[in-house]
């Protein structure tokens, strides 16, 4: 900003602060939105705002150029670091122009904008320091005005003319098709056939400076930074209207706009904003201490919702100035929370936990407090023309500034007439009801009703002495009262359950009961509430936040608070079905005090909402069923979270398996403060179903398996949903073990593994076969190994018999020989004895032939072989010195024959036998302790 712009500001809020502290008035305000820096990402300063085709809005900031789309803001950076001073959306092209460099921005396929400079490649140099502050579109050219020069740029040959001035061009602008701007000491000149014309002196003027100019009928209507508005008529300057309240002698104006109903809006270097009619007369003013974030206006913008974008000296602001609501804020405190309110004659009063206010309801003067009602008002009723105040303390009795306090009795909730009983008047309070009576024109406290001590804040009658009392905590009781109402004569509790903030109120010749639990309606014959199920949906659930319902009798209105709409109830005009209507203001902006929600009309449809930080005007004539367009800002994927890569917004995209991440940047815009969007998606192909309604206009898919989606998404705005529902098809590929390559790979190599498998199966079975026939030939060998092995011992039993068979022939035969011997002995022992020599030498030279016969040895030696085969051979190897005698003594020891037993049959005596056996015991050298048979029988 120009140094004497500064010193202007710094006057200038000196100044206004020093008035404010002088003049402090009340007035309503339209709902103002502010964005900070931290908001919108950027710095302070907003030099130009500028608004495209799609709604979408662009500032020029001193960091660069800034996008909003209803939803979040984004920062472009400037091409070269510099300040953009000025920004105009041109078909499809966002221009800009700042420090030493000006040109347009296109979006690309991603929804990203991209820059593109036009100073490169001309046959002209930028200045030194140049900013250019200004830029017009007309007739195919675009105007780019800096302090030196104005470059006139051809859109179609991409050429330049350019407009040079030796003085400061102070700004240009666009009245109706023609191009003005205004030269320092020099005068104001508008383009014709790309020639500068002279059309105002610089003395015509006084060379004031000009902030901006429009057309009227018989002229030019001009204004002034310092002076105010002027009309050029006929090449005259002449004042506008003297009777202008506007102190345009205390104001530096430094940028302004005609609205639609040709009302200006009026921005100033401290004193923020002024709305003034086309008469000149002040609408309305607002500045810093009415809620703008700062009082410094650099740029102003009419947007196509009719709302008045301000770029301020920090901050951007959004002022909703044909809202269906104006907002009262109290900002120093002096109200507190606004619990009732009551519009009597040209008196406004407010209800609040500090006390009872009031002003002229035509007026923007402040409330004033009425003396003696400090502390909590619960109630405000007009009854029988008279305006009763219930409050923490009792009753009071208001005439316009002035409180009477007519009971005592602590906590009034409120005060209602009784039908029949023109003179008394019935009161609920913390410890049951009271009876106030009128005498003498003058309403004063009678009685305590007897009988009831429940905090009675909600009660209806159901006849003059029977009434239905709600408490929150205890339920629904039904009382009845005597004649005189000094005393209860019969209450019981009716079968409904209690809920917290709950009421009950008479409607339409009907009391209905509201609670968490929902909408009842009471049948006085059966003496139970019968629930209503369509106002039901509307009031429980999700959707509760309070019982409050309010009775508008003047305009036979029931209204009701929810959490995301105020509704309101009015009979049918065609049916007697009531209809239904729905204000969409959720809780959260309405800001009302949850429990003590309160409405009151004011007339023609006006209507004051009471908040937490001071009251709410609703006019029902501005309320606009407007649907927006939903608009798909960016689509990112990636196969990690935070690393996602923008998307083609305009062409269906294919992901690969492992980016199976992605997420979708959705808005629509809405720049109305009080009104909320909320969206609803749905992926289909995973998500068939609409999602909840929610105000985060992105949603972020995870992991998503394979396959074909298709994301919609629509908005609800002011409970009316998008003109269309964005869609965006994707597909995320098969992984690549699913895909068609794969999947001939694996029937491949299914294919190769079931050969290598029947090749191994088969090798297996030859190797398996191989083995059985090993096995079945080992089976067969060892069977044959077993059956040789029975034969065997078959035949080693049967040999054993033999051996057995011939060891009996060879014992017998021994015994034989023995005993032949021996009778033979015997034989020769008597024959010797005879007398007859002769014959007996014959016959014992025949017995010696027997016993010494070589046969009988032989057979014995075969049959000994025969049984014992080896014996011999082992007996001669181990001793070759033994004779064949030797040998028969050791076949007769290994058949453990006696010495007595082997006499007869070596045909020896005994003790030759014991001369052979010691003989042969020097032969096989035994020592003394060996036994000779046992040698011989164990060898």
């Amino acid at each position: 900003m120009p140094v004497f712009y500064k010193l202007n500001i710094n006057l200038c809020f000196l100044l206004t602060t020093l008035l404010l502290s002088v003049n402090f008035y009340a007035q309503e305000i339209p709902p103002i939105q502010i964005f900070t820096s931290q908001d919108y990402g950027a710095e302070d300063q907003n030099w130009a705002i500028t608004q495209a085709e799609n709604n979408f809005i662009y500032v020029a900031n001193n960091k660069g150029l800034l996008e909003y789309n209803g939803a979040s803001w984004a920062l472009y950076n400037s091409p070269n670091d510099g300040i953009l001073r000025s920004v105009r959306v041109v078909g499809d092209k966002i221009y800009s122009g700042g420090y030493m460099d000006f040109g347009y921005w296109t979006k690309n396929n991603q929804g990203k904008l991209m820059y593109t400079s036009l100073i490169n490649n001309q046959k002209f140099s930028i200045k030194e320091d140049e900013d250019f502050w200004g830029i017009i579109d007309i007739e195919g050219y675009v105007l780019f005005q800096s302090f030196d020069r104005i470059y006139i740029y051809n859109i179609e040959e991409d050429s330049f003319d350019i407009i040079n001035s030796n003085s400061r061009i102070n700004k240009m602008f666009k009245v109706g098709e023609t191009i003005y701007f205004q030269i320092t000491n020099k005068g104001v000149f508008k383009i014709e056939n790309g020639l500068q014309t002279l059309v105002i002196s610089p003395e015509a003027i006084a060379n004031k400076e000009l902030v901006n100019m429009f057309v009227i009928d018989s002229g030019l209507l001009l204004l002034t930074k310092e002076n105010g508005f002027f009309n050029f008529i006929n090449g005259e300057i002449l004042p506008w209207y003297q009777d202008s309240d506007i102190p345009f002698s205390n104001l530096s104006i430094y940028s302004s706009v005609r609205l639609k109903d040709e009302s200006f809006v009026l921005g100033t270097i401290a004193n923020g904003i002024f709305h003034v009619d086309k008469n000149g007369k002040e609408l309305l003013k607002i500045n810093q201490s009415f809620g703008l974030s700062n009082n410094t206006v650099l740029s102003i913008k009419e947007d196509s919702y009719d709302n008045v974008w301000l770029g301020l000296d920090n901050g951007i602001n959004v002022i909703n100035l044909n809202s269906p609501y104006s907002v009262y804020t109290d900002k120093q405190g002096v109200l507190g929370t606004v619990y009732v309110a009551a519009h009597v004659e040209d008196h406004l009063y407010l209800g609040t936990n500090q006390g009872l206010f009031y002003k002229n309801i035509s007026s923007k003067d402040k409330f004033r407090f009425i003396e003696g009602t400090k502390g909590q008002v619960w109630s405000l009723s007009v009854v029988k023309g008279a305006l009763f105040c219930g409050h923490d303390k009792g009753t009071f009795l208001i005439n316009k500034g002035n409180a009477k306090e007519i009971s005592n009795v602590l906590g009034t909730w409120v005060v209602k007439e009784i039908e029949g009983f023109p003179n008394l008047l019935i009161q609920g309070n913390y410890k049951g009801l009271n009876i106030l009576e009128k005498n003498a024109n003058t309403w004063s406290y009678r009685n305590k009703i007897e009988g009831f001590d429940i905090s009675s804040r909600y009660f209806e009658f159901l006849g003059s002495h029977e009434l239905l009392v709600s408490h929150e905590h205890k339920g629904v009781y039904k009382i009845k009262i005597d004649d005189d109402f000094n005393k209860v004569v019969d209450f019981k509790k009716l079968s409904i359950n209690e809920g917290v903030k709950s009421s009950i109120i008479s409607y339409d010749d009907k009391i209905l009961y509201s609670s968490k639990d929902g909408f009842f309606s009471y049948d006085v014959k059966n003496q139970t509430f019968i629930a209503d199920t369509v106002l039901s949906k509307l009031f429980s659930g999700k959707n509760y936040v309070s019982g409050k319902l309010i009775n508008d009798r003047e305009d036979n209105k029931l209204w009701g608070f929810s959490n995301n709409d105020i509704i309101y109830i009015e009979p049918g005009k065609l049916s007697s079905e009531p209809k239904i209507n729905t204000i969409a203001i959720s809780g959260e902006v309405r800001k009302s005090k949850s429990g003590f929600e309160n409405i009151l009309e004011l007339g023609n449809n006006v209507y004051l909402i009471g908040t937490t930080e001071g009251y709410l005007i609703m006019d029902l004539n501005k309320l606009k069923n407007r649907a927006l367009d939903i608009h798909l800002i960016s689509v990112g994927n990636g196969s990690h979270p935070n690393e996602l890569v923008p998307l083609d917004l305009m062409n269906p995209s294919v992901f690969k398996n492992k980016t199976n991440n992605i997420k979708f940047k959705y808005s629509v815009t809405n720049y109305d403060k009080l009104s909320t969007s909320k969206y609803q998606y749905k992926l289909t192909g995973i998500y068939d179903n609409w999602s909840d309604w929610s105000t985060s206009s992105e949603v972020f898919f995870k992991n998503l398996p394979h396959g074909d989606y298709t994301f919609e998404a629509r908005a609800i705005t002011g409970g009316v949903v998008s003109n269309n529902i964005l869609s965006y098809t994707f597909s995320i590929e098969k992984p690549w073990y699913l895909k068609p390559l794969a999947i001939i790979s694996y029937f491949v190599l299914a294919l190769l593994f079931i050969y290598v498998l029947y090749y191994f199966n088969k090798k297996h079975y030859k190797k398996q076969q191989k083995k059985l026939i090993e096995k079945k030939e080992r089976q067969l060998a060892l069977e044959q190994s077993e059956n040789q092995r029975q034969l065997i011992q078959f035949k080693n039993k049967n040999l054993q018999l033999d051996i057995e068979n011939k060891n009996r022939e060879l014992g017998m035969a021994t015994m034989n020989l023995v005993k032949r011997n021996e009778l033979l002995s015997n034989i020769k022992s008597e024959l010797t004895k005879s007398k007859s020599l002769n014959e007996v030498n014959k016959v014992v030279k025949l017995i010696n032939s027997s016993i010494n016969n070589t046969n009988d040895w032989e057979l014995f030696e075969e049959a000994f072989n025969n049984v014992d085969k080896d014996f011999m051979k082992r007996i001669k190897t181990l001793h070759p010195s033994i004779t064949p005698n030797d040998l028969r003594l050791c076949a007769y020891l290994r058949l453990n024959l006696s010495s007595k037993e082997i006499a007869p049959l070596l045909n020896i005596s005994h003790k030759s036998v014991e001369v052979k056996r010691y003989r042969l015991r020097k032969k096989l050298g035994l020592e003394h302790e060996q036994s000779l048979s046992n040698y011989i029988i164990e060898l």
